[in-house]
């Protein structure tokens, strides 16, 4: 939700109450002046006051029953014969106080509006001119779960910064533009932007405050992902590409002519070169990530099946490294929601690892387990036999970049986001990521999703 802080420290909806009373005070008060008018220049509010002073003549004795009655009749007949158009006139005079009076609006114009915030491409919600929700478009469900009609929106959202735009926006010309910052369970900024469609006292049935929200959040991913590449992706571009341009230059003047320096530079070459397109590679991948981040995946997939594949996918890699590779499946479908392609890299990247640096012909199994809780949860834990990693490594291990040990991971191939990569598809599906590792005794690392 964006934001749980109470508007007031005391009594919020005392505080709405206040605040909703004052706003209706003009619209109650076009009403009485409404009904004034209706009273002196419509032929049935005329009847009604002849009606009140004839009975009140009566009452006070100063007239007789009959008398009084003879004299009602004939002033109301004269009344209805008379052609008139007070009623036409009173309907106009009415309709020229409805833009400070409250006039009605038609159920076309009513249908009309509400079609038009149902097809806004954003989250959108109406409010009245007491701050009552009218109408808002299925968006909104994504960020107000709870949201519903006729209840006043300090019901709906309590973040103090967006309620105290409202009360602004109330009173100003220009749309009021305020963003929201959500901490949990993701970092999130909302763009609000709150406009003014018509004054506090506008027409009955038309919106007063029209409130559109924009998630601004893939924008920033996008931002702090070039401010990364910039200060990451440079520095390590910057070693192979120094190795690849010296080796240009003694290729092209020293070894000319020398077949066993070219063939040993070529080979140099081409590992340099393979080690930029990996970086690339999971740069571009860590990337789509994070821009997707915050937006849950709606798929299903199957953790037994899917930790089949990747185990067969890696079989070679577990042979050319004298490994085993063993998968422990749950006996009955183990299905969550999730995008499989994602979920395919978050298994092989962990099993990758535990085989690259794992023992050499050591085992790595992957083991499902049900957890027990409400919701049942499951959980992939991938272990190996190797020499595991210090305790001071393991709070920075999905760190951009962070390597236990920098000239391992290089000749093995790493390029320091494998894990990172791991972390943020983790967290796109609300699951966890748990690291266990004692030197001398291997490592786990365990991925948890809530069970479908």
């Amino acid at each position: 939700m964006l934001g749980l802080a109470d508007k007031s420290a005391g009594d919020p909806d005392g505080w709405h109450r206040l605040r909703a009373a004052r706003l209706a005070l003009p619209r109650y008060h076009a009403r009485l002046r409404r009904a004034v008018r209706r009273l002196v220049t419509t032929r049935r509010g005329r009847t009604f006051v002849a009606f009140v002073i004839f009975s009140a003549l009566v009452v006070s004795g100063k007239l007789g029953f009959g008398w009084a009655l003879l004299a009602f009749l004939a002033v109301a007949g004269l009344m209805i014969a008379t052609p008139s158009e007070d009623d036409s006139l009173a309907i106009e005079a009415a309709a020229r106080d409805g833009g400070s009076g409250g006039s009605r609006a038609t159920p076309r114009e009513q249908d009309g509006w509400r079609a038009v915030i149902d097809a806004l491409p954003e989250p959108a919600i109406t409010l009245d001119s007491a701050g009552y929700v009218m109408h808002y478009n299925v968006l909104i469900r994504d960020l107000f779960p709870n949201v519903r009609a006729r209840r006043p929106f300090s019901h709906v959202s309590r973040n103090p910064e967006l309620m105290e735009a409202i009360d602004r926006a109330a009173a100003a010309r220009e749309p009021i533009i305020v963003d929201l910052y959500e901490r949990v369970p993701l970092e999130r900024r909302i763009s609000v932007t709150i406009t003014r469609v018509s004054s506090a006292s506008g027409a009955h049935g038309l919106p007063a405050m029209l409130i559109t929200f924009r998630d601004q959040t893939a924008t920033d991913k996008v931002a702090q992902m070039r401010a990364d590449f910039i200060a990451n992706a440079s520095h390590e571009l910057r070693t192979p590409l120094a190795s690849l341009r010296g080796f240009v230059e003694t290729l092209q003047g020293p070894a000319r002519d020398d077949p066993a320096a070219r063939e040993k530079f070529l080979s140099i070459m081409a590992s340099q070169a393979a080690r930029m397109t990996r970086l690339i590679d999971d740069l571009l991948s860590l990337s789509r990530v994070e821009m997707k981040v915050h937006l849950r995946p709606t798929g299903v997939v199957d953790l037994n099946e899917l930790s089949g594949y990747v185990a067969q996918t890696l079989e070679p890699l577990a042979e050319a490294s004298k490994s085993a590779i063993v998968v422990h499946p749950l006996p009955t479908p183990a299905r969550v929601r999730g995008d499989r392609e994602e979920l395919v890299q978050v298994l092989q990247n962990l099993a990758h690892n535990a085989l690259k640096y794992g023992r050499e012909g050591g085992r790595v199994d992957i083991r499902l387990v049900r957890e027990p809780g409400t919701p049942r949860r499951i959980s992939v834990a991938i272990t190996d036999d190797g020499p595991g990693i210090a305790p001071e490594h393991l709070p920075r291990l999905t760190e951009r970049f962070y390597r236990a040990n920098v000239a391992t991971s290089r000749e093995k191939g790493g390029t320091g986001l494998g894990l990172a990569i791991v972390k943020h598809i983790v967290n796109r599906h609300r699951g966890d990521l748990r690291i266990a590792s004692r030197v001398g005794q291997g490592s786990t690392f365990t991925v948890i999703f809530d069970e479908l």
